[in-house]
């Protein structure tokens, strides 16, 4: 039995101990060791060596801890730069024309009660298009697409008819608003001739935009899009500094819900600010220029699958469309959760910054300089635009001429693309694109070119209210499939393994997440379902191999019944209310 004598001086020899002792068991124990030896360790000076030891030990890790968080930050960083395009795309339809009057209106009837309507009707246009992101990225097809593959041909049929009215009524907005800036800026040219002259945009699209090319040519489309909208915002940045004696606060406390929202009038407003800011054919696009990125990754990773003579980072591979043939990119699961996560965070910061914000701006300028100016609230754009030179400055009628003929432009743009979808996606036509565009934007022309030509500028005012009124219908039948195909698992899971084509609703030659001795297995079909689902019980396949399961959840399946049903009474609203002569 050891004496305590005997522990008393096996610890005074511990502690004060040889030092090169200490560092060949430093040498000999590692790191933790070193730890626990520097514990009951003194240097000549009296101080503790665990200390110093373990104080270096944490900054060293705490350095490369924070390296470690640097990088992959900067790698998030630089990744979702790679997703910037897209959202710039779909904040376009939000910034058009058609929102101009709606809240210039609002704003010199209630000044800035109404920016509570703004800002939940860019709520709500954020979630659904956040659900067209959802489904062209998880489906591989655009909504069109969706409707024709999932829906009786006699309900695809309709919705599509409907969207179709939508897209024209869109685009005569779009001539229209693109015809009277020209005229405001450049007043030698006539209204038929800046509608004429829109045609321009078409031919800008057939020299740019190619969803089938490169990643780098269609990066640079959608680099001049973002050049038009970022033109805009600085238009209407000009005009708030030429805003003078508004206070703040009343501006903040704009976006708060108001009393004022239950009297005739402002309804009515509030009904043509929410028709006006949720665009129909923003959710075709949405859902239809995701899928450039998914194939790129695809490619780029090795998951595509061995198919010759593909060539195409759209959901239709083929360029133009080849009938019953075409075959359709359906991105692999790993593409899907890389780039779900980007693609939405880039569309909300986009419609954040710059949607809700140049639709807050429009009312803002119209509120602090024309409240309670009784002319401005029925005023055209002509009126509008004579309203702001003489109440603010001469400048302020040009800035917001020039972002009316930027806004024009671009959503000109934007809707033909759109159009093309509809079409191409619904009814499989096999019309060239750059035909399918040319058609599409005489369609919206012609219409405009007559109504400036025989009425004038009465005529294309009434034409462009009009076309909000068509809006506001076809609005609650585009988003109710949308709304629904998301919410569902049938359509919204994704089999396992690498990316594939279909045609027909067929798989080509795809590939398999499971492993290769599943692969090589030329059993039946429910043969290897059985072995793969095997695998998945016994832990060896990362994914079930009946599909992963992407669909909403129940609180975002009931707030998007939720939404649907806001936006359905406030667009039946609309249309009672204008019936009775509200507007």
């Amino acid at each position: 039995m050891t004496s305590p004598s005997h522990v008393q001086h096996e610890q005074e020899q511990g502690l004060g101990g040889d030092q090169t002792h200490d560092g060949d068991t430093s040498e000999e124990v590692g790191a933790s060791g070193i730890a626990k030896r520097a514990s009951v360790t003194r240097r000549e000076d009296g101080s503790w060596r665990g200390g110093t030891v373990r104080r270096k030990s944490s900054s060293v890790v705490g350095s490369l801890r924070g390296r470690g968080r640097f990088g992959r930050m900067k790698k998030a960083i630089v990744t979702f730069g790679k997703f910037v395009g897209p959202g710039f795309m779909v904040a376009v339809a939000y910034i058009d024309p058609g929102n101009y009057a709606t809240d210039v209106a609002a704003g010199a009837s209630y000044q800035f009660r109404l920016l509570f309507i703004v800002l939940l009707s860019n709520i709500f246009a954020i979630f659904l298009q956040a659900l067209s992101i959802k489904l062209g990225t998880v489906s591989g097809l655009n909504l069109a697409e969706a409707c024709r593959a999932f829906l009786p041909s006699w309900l695809n049929v309709i919705l599509y008819l409907m969207a179709e009215a939508a897209i024209i009524a869109t685009d005569i907005a779009e001539v229209i608003g693109t015809a009277i800036a020209l005229n405001l800026l450049i007043p030698q040219i006539p209204l038929v001739a800046g509608c004429a002259l829109s045609i321009l945009e078409v031919m800008a699209i057939l020299f740019f935009y190619d969803p089938s090319g490169s990643m780098k040519g269609l990066r640079a489309f959608e680099f001049m899009v973002m050049l038009l909208v970022l033109a805009v915002v600085v238009c209407f940045c000009i005009q708030l500094s030429l805003i003078q004696d508004t206070s703040v606060g009343d501006v903040f406390r704009g976006y708060l819900p108001s009393s004022v929202l239950i009297e005739q009038t402002a309804l009515y407003q509030a009904c043509g600010i929410l028709g006006a800011t949720v665009m129909p054919h923003s959710l075709y696009l949405g859902s239809g220029i995701v899928q450039a990125r998914l194939f790129d990754f695809d490619k780029q990773s090795g998951l595509l699958p061995p198919t010759p003579g593909v060539e195409s980072t759209s959901s239709s591979v083929n360029n133009g469309s080849v009938g019953s043939n075409k075959r359709m990119y359906m991105p692999s699961v790993t593409a899907i959760e890389h780039s779900l996560k980007y693609s939405v965070a880039e569309l909300v910061i986009c419609l954040f910054t710059f949607a809700l914000f140049v639709n807050s701006a429009i009312l803002i300028v119209a509120g602090a300089s024309l409240y309670g100016a009784p002319e401005a609230i029925d005023a055209d754009l002509f009126g509008i635009h004579r309203l702001l030179s003489s109440s603010i400055a001469p400048a302020a009628g040009t800035v917001f001429a020039l972002a009316l003929l930027f806004s024009g432009m671009s959503a000109g743009i934007v809707c033909t693309i759109a159009g093309q979808m509809v079409s191409e996606g619904a009814l499989n036509w096999t019309l060239k694109p750059w035909l399918r565009r040319l058609i599409t934007r005489s369609i919206s022309i012609l219409p405009s070119i007559v109504i400036a030509g025989v009425v004038g500028r009465e005529g294309l005012d009434a034409a462009l209210n009009g076309s909000q009124v068509a809006l506001s219908i076809v609005l609650p039948f585009v988003t109710a499939p949308l709304i629904y195909f998301t919410s569902v698992n049938k359509y919204m899971t994704v089999r396992p393994g690498m990316a594939r084509y279909e045609v027909h609703g067929e798989d080509e030659e795809g590939g398999s997440r499971a492993s290769d001795e599943v692969d090589s297995i030329s059993g039946t079909s429910s043969q290897r379902n059985l072995l793969g689902r095997l695998r998945w019980i016994l832990g060896r396949q990362d994914y079930p191999p009946d599909g992963v399961k992407m669909a909403n959840g129940w609180v975002v399946a009931c707030f998007g019944v939720f939404v649907w049903l806001v936006m359905t009474v406030m667009n039946v609203a609309n249309l009672v209310l204008l019936g009775k002569g509200a507007g």
